[in-house]
């Protein structure tokens, strides 16, 4: 009899996302006998998730199974497939703390868990889990895929390889495929007509090309469409988020000649032009949404009570293809059939620009061996420069966490881009120290111990 996947889930309690997941995986006929394990530290949000799971297995009749586990070991002993999602800290209290210590030295933010001192703050938070989880995969599942959906994306893609080298693992977002979707609205062209090259790191790739499929098979260049739509006002298009107008990447496209890959209410805050103290004029003229993320979360707290009663109550739950990358890895990995995907790994001279240990995100065949990043080349310098900026902040996290060295936390937040634009030294250090403080027993042991109470 053949044998079907088990697919664990650490954080399902995320239950939207995971929903997502799995109702991508019960549509595929190879993966529709799944073991869908189901973990998480939360008994309500457990519990609500294995409603869901049963409810997508009972609409689409198929023969999977739902396991829920508060134990993380046991959740993934003889995993296939181990899809991690959560957020140490939750909105309360570690986002709000990231957000709301920094504006104490006038330091503002949009989304603040990538990179900045709120990206920091969250991978100095969430990486000692993650390698909790790799340790538990090598004592229990140590050929599974570790399929990673939490930020801070490259600091966790990297810290992973650093500590752990042997875990198989690739970090997953969905802005390669969500923007080009975007730019294909914005000039009003069927996305299955376009083809694209990206990479970069994640939410810092960029299009190396961006093409339009033509009667006669030829590919045109849209890039110089795009330029003329924004030049003529007619792109940015509005789109689901009436805050973010998106001008700060269209903006940066008639500067670099090239489209990155994540939203411009991030890209604001991962460079020093946009964001600046006394001229809120930038702030007016492209948009900034400043505080954005906090405002996210308040919504997606208050939609998941109503959307959570309404999954208790549906007989059916109706399953739409979403556009994540977990099922169709799976599939090939399970079935052999090869599919390509934008995945965040070590970079190993994919990218030449690039540092070897770096994670990167390049495209990706994926098939029964797995998954195995192209080869790319040189990015453009002044690609390859802007890149480097947050690399250098990536960098120097992960060597904290290696290291345990809590210097160099310091040294992360010093080479920020935005951070740097915004404070003067010891504005930089006397809030890493504030914050360290602020967050207490969510940060590993090493890290708790600020210079303030050093000196004390």
């Amino acid at each position: 009899m053949a044998r079907h996947p088990r697919i664990t889930f650490i954080g399902a309690g995320s239950t939207v996302f995971m929903k997502n997941i799995v109702g991508d995986v019960l549509q595929r006929p190879a993966l529709s006998g799944a073991t869908i394990a189901l973990m998480d530290i939360n008994p309500q949000r457990l519990e609500e998730s294995a409603i869901v799971v049963n409810k997508l297995i009972a609409t689409l009749g198929v023969k999977a199974k739902a396991e829920t586990y508060s134990d993380q070991r046991k959740a993934l002993a003889g995993a296939d497939f181990v899809v991690v999602a959560f957020q140490i800290g939750g909105y309360e209290p570690c986002t709000v703390t990231d957000f709301e210590v920094p504006k104490k030295y006038g330091l503002r933010q949009t989304i603040a868990d990538t990179l900045g001192v709120g990206g920091i703050m969250r991978g100095l938070r969430t990486v000692p889990h993650l390698w909790k989880i790799c340790e538990d995969m090598l004592a229990v599942c140590p050929e599974a895929i570790m399929l990673q959906y939490v930020n801070p994306m490259a600091i966790n893609t990297w810290a992973i390889s650093e500590k752990y080298p042997t875990i198989k693992q690739v970090g997953l977002c969905h802005s390669v495929q969500g923007t080009a979707m975007e730019l294909a609205h914005d000039l009003s062209l069927p996305y299955d007509e376009i083809r694209y090259r990206s990479a970069g790191i994640n939410h810092m790739a960029f299009y190396l090309k961006f093409e339009h499929r033509q009667p006669d098979g030829s590919y045109r260049d849209l890039y110089p469409d795009l330029v003329r739509a924004y030049r003529e006002g007619r792109a940015p298009k509005p789109g689901w988020n009436p805050r973010c107008p998106n001008k700060v990447r269209y903006e940066m496209l008639t500067r670099l000649g090239y489209f990155v890959t994540e939203s411009s209410e991030h890209f604001a805050e991962y460079t020093p032009y946009f964001i600046k103290e006394g001229r809120p004029d930038l702030i007016e003229k492209y948009g900034i949404p400043l505080d954005e993320y906090p405002k996210r979360c308040i919504e997606q707290i208050e939609r998941w009570k109503d959307q959570a009663q309404a999954y208790r109550s549906a007989q059916r739950i109706e399953v739409e293809e979403s556009r994540e990358y977990a099922s169709s890895i799976m599939n090939s990995v399970w079935t052999g059939e090869p599919s390509v995907i934008y995945g965040n790994v070590r970079n190993n001279g994919c990218i030449t620009s690039l540092p070897r240990d770096c994670a990167a995100e390049v495209p990706c065949l994926v098939d029964a061996s797995g998954i195995q990043p192209t080869y790319i080349g040189d990015l453009p310098p002044q690609l390859t420069a802007l890149i480097r900026t947050n690399i250098n902040v990536q960098e120097l996290t992960v060597r904290a966490l290696m290291s345990e060295n809590r210097e160099h936390i310091y040294h992360a937040a010093m080479m920020d881009p935005h951070t740097a634009a915004e404070l003067d030294l010891d504005q930089i250090w006397s809030l890493v120290d504030d914050l360290l403080a602020a967050h207490g027993d969510w940060l590993p042991a090493w890290a708790r111990v600020s210079r303030k109470t050093e000196a004390a």
